[in-house]
C-alpha cells in the first residue's frame, strides 16, 4: 500500500488498490466507500454483469440503482471458471491490497481463490468476505436477501404499530449494515497490516452487522431480559419522543431528560406539567405517555408544523417536520455537507450520486468517475499486467 501526504486533495484511500468480486448491495455498497475516498477499485464481472445492471429503474439502457452503488470503479470481464482468466486474476493480486467478496461461503475455495490458498501466496492481501451469514455458524449456506434479514434479526418484529403487523423498514438497511461494517473491517485489517506486515482474513455476516446494529434493543434483551414489541412512531423508553400531530401534518420531537421537558412544558403553555406526578421522570413520562400525549395534541392541533417545529427549535429542543426523501436530498444541509457530488456519465450525461459522508482534513469531495460500463476498463487494466507493473 503506497503511502501518501495529508496535503490538500489527497484521499485518504489514495494508492490502495482493491479486487471487488462483489455484486448487487452489500459487497458493492462497502467497494464504493472506499472508491469515494481515493481507492483504485477493479470490479470484477461475469459476461452479464453485476445482477444491478439489470435491475431498475432505467434510464436510456442504464441502471440508475448501480450507477449509485458502483461509482468510482473499473470494470472488467473475467470468467472464473477458466484457468487462463485465473491466471488474470492471480496476477492482478499481486498488486493488490484488498480483495473483497461476497459469494456463498466455499465459492471462492472451489474456484481456487479461497482465503487460506491466497493468502498463502499473498499474505499481506486483506481478504474480505461478505455474507448473509458469515463462515460459520449453523446457517452459513443459507440464502439471504435483506428483507431475510430483516425478519431474521428482529429489527422486523419491533418495528410497525402496536397493534400492526412487523413491518419492513423502507431501505435495505441489512445490505447497508454488512456494506457498512465490511469497509469498517477492511480499514481496521489495513491498520493492523501496518503495524505487522500481514494481512487478516474479514468475515462479515449481514445478519451480524444488522443485530450489532440495535444497541438499545441488546441493551434491553440480553441485560434487561426484556422481550421488545412495537411501539410505532414513539419511543420504546423515552417521553415525549416520537411523532405527534398538528393542525396540518406530523412533527417529531425528543425530549429525553427532566430539564428539557420543563423547557418544552414552558413552550406548549402548560407549565404545570413538569409538575405533573404522572410525568416527573422519563419512566413516568413513557408510562402516561397517552396522557401526555393529548396535552401536546391539545397545543400542536390549533399550529401548523412549520409554526410548531419553529417554537420548539427557539427553545433548543430537538423538533423536525416530517421530510420526503427528495425534501432530505434538496436540503441546504445535504447539499453543504456535500452529501452527493457530480460526476459525468457517457450516456446520461451530468449526474448527482452519493458519496460517503464523512469528511477528512486535506480531501476535497468529489471528483469522482461515474460508474462503469461492463468491460469498460478491461484494455487497461489488461495492459498493465502485460507491462508487469507492480508496487
Amino acid at each position: 500500500m503506497e503511502q501518501t501526504s495529508t496535503t490538500t486533495n489527497t484521499k485518504p484511500l489514495d494508492g490502495v488498490r482493491v479486487l471487488d468480486f462483489t455484486r448487487v448491495l452489500a459487497g458493492p455498497y462497502c467497494t464504493a466507500l472506499m472508491a469515494d475516498l481515493g481507492a483504485d477499485v477493479i470490479k470484477v464481472e461475469a459476461a452479464h454483469g453485476d445482477d444491478y445492471r439489470h435491475i431498475g429503474p432505467f434510464e436510456r439502457g442504464e441502471s440508475l440503482l448501480f450507477q449509485s452503488i458502483n461509482r468510482g470503479k473499473r470494470s472488467i470481464v473475467l470468467n472464473l471458471k477458466s484457468e487462463a482468466d485465473i491466471a488474470k486474476i492471480k496476477q492482478l493480486l499481486a498488486d493488490m491490497d484488498v480483495l473483497v467478496e461476497n459469494f456463498r461461503p466455499g465459492v471462492m475455495e472451489k474456484l481456487g481463490l479461497g482465503v487460506e490458498a491466497l493468502s498463502a501466496a499473498f499474505p499481506k492481501l486483506v481478504y474480505v468476505s461478505v455474507s448473509g451469514f458469515g463462515q460459520t455458524g449453523s446457517n452459513t449456506a443459507k440464502p439471504a436477501y435483506d428483507i431475510i434479514i430483516q425478519a431474521m434479526s428482529g429489527l422486523m418484529e419491533v418495528t410497525g404499530e402496536p397493534d400492526g403487523t412487523p413491518t419492513m423498514i423502507g431501505e435495505a438497511l441489512g445490505d447497508v449494515a454488512g456494506g457498512l461494517f465490511a469497509a469498517w473491517g477492511t480499514m481496521v485489517a489495513l491498520f493492523d497490516r501496518s503495524r505487522t506486515g500481514k494481512g487478516r482474513h474479514v468475515d462479515v455476516a449481514l445478519f451480524d452487522a444488522l443485530t450489532s446494529m440495535m444497541p438499545v434493543l441488546a441493551c434491553r434483551t440480553l441485560m434487561g431480559g426484556e422481550a421488545p414489541t412495537r411501539t410505532g412512531n414513539r419511543h420504546a423508553l423515552s417521553a415525549p419522543f416520537g411523532t405527534y400531530p398538528a393542525g396540518d401534518g406530523h412533527f417529531a420531537v425528543a425530549v429525553l431528560n427532566d430539564r428539557l421537558f420543563g423547557t418544552f412544558c414552558e413552550v406548549i403553555e402548560q407549565p404545570e406539567l413538569a409538575g405533573d406526578p404522572r410525568f416527573l421522570t422519563d419512566k413516568l413520562r413513557r408510562e402516561n405517555e397517552p396522557a401526555l400525549a393529548e396535552q401536546i395534541a391539545l397545543w400542536a392541533g390549533a399550529r401548523n408544523v412549520g409554526e410548531v417545529v419553529a417554537s420548539l427549535s427557539e427553545s433548543g429542543i430537538p423538533a423536525s417536520e416530517i421530510q420526503s426523501v427528495a425534501q432530505a436530498w434538496a436540503s441546504s444541509q445535504a447539499v453543504e455537507r456535500g452529501l452527493a457530488s457530480e460526476v459525468e456519465h457517457p450516456v446520461l450525461g451530468r449526474r448527482n450520486v452519493p458519496e460517503q459522508p464523512v469528511h477528512f482534513s486535506g480531501a476535497a469531495r468529489g471528483g469522482r468517475s461515474a460508474a462503469p460500463g461492463l468491460n469498460a476498463n478491461a484494455a487497461e487494466i489488461l495492459a498493465t499486467l502485460a507491462k508487469g507493473d507492480s508496487k
